[in-house]
């Protein structure tokens, strides 16, 4: 089999992505642990929730919509339990579930570090974009999404079952 190199543009476009994505990811996470005193990860758990019905989600669908493993999302919502922004309950509709509830103290934490999050989101990506790139950056990352997840469920980590069937 052949390789198929990166050309030259396509390097100067991979590269020129894992920078900012790196940069991106690391000014968040700065941002948001001298706000909130959690990495992003956190505080886009405490997101998601809090923009479902009765702010619960189940365990697994959180991961699959956080597009993490669901063992990394068990140990962040033990993490957010421990400080009272989260809850684990369990799933009416299925025993062998639980559920991710956002405590009024974590939607509180939520509100007060979402002004400074958005601002700096806005500070870092969306204020250097024109219009055009804002609907051209959506459309690229999309087609990305949809490839990946394209394949069998055990192609993406967070759709993969795990030895408790959680």
């Amino acid at each position: 089999m052949t390789t198929r190199w990166l050309t030259p543009e396509e390097q100067r476009a991979w590269r020129a992505y894992m920078g900012a994505t790196l940069l991106l990811e690391d000014t968040l996470d700065r941002q948001l642990q001298h706000d909130a005193g959690m990495p992003h990860m956190y505080y886009s758990i405490l997101s998601h929730l809090s923009e479902t019905p009765e702010r619960r989600l189940r365990m697994t669908d959180l991961a699959e919509r956080l597009k993490i493993t669901r063992s990394r999302l068990t140990y962040a919502v033990a993490r957010l339990e421990k400080d009272g922004l989260v809850r684990r309950e369990e799933c009416r509709w299925d025993k062998r579930g639980s559920v991710a509830a956002l405590t009024d103290e974590g939607m509180s934490v939520l509100e007060r570090t979402a002004p400074g999050h958005v601002a700096t989101v806005r500070a870092a990506l969306f204020d250097h974009l024109t219009p055009e790139q804002v609907g051209q950056l959506e459309e690229i990352f999309t087609s990305v999404t949809q490839v990946l997840q394209g394949g069998e469920p055990t192609d993406v980590p967070w759709l993969r079952r795990s030895c408790s069937g959680e």
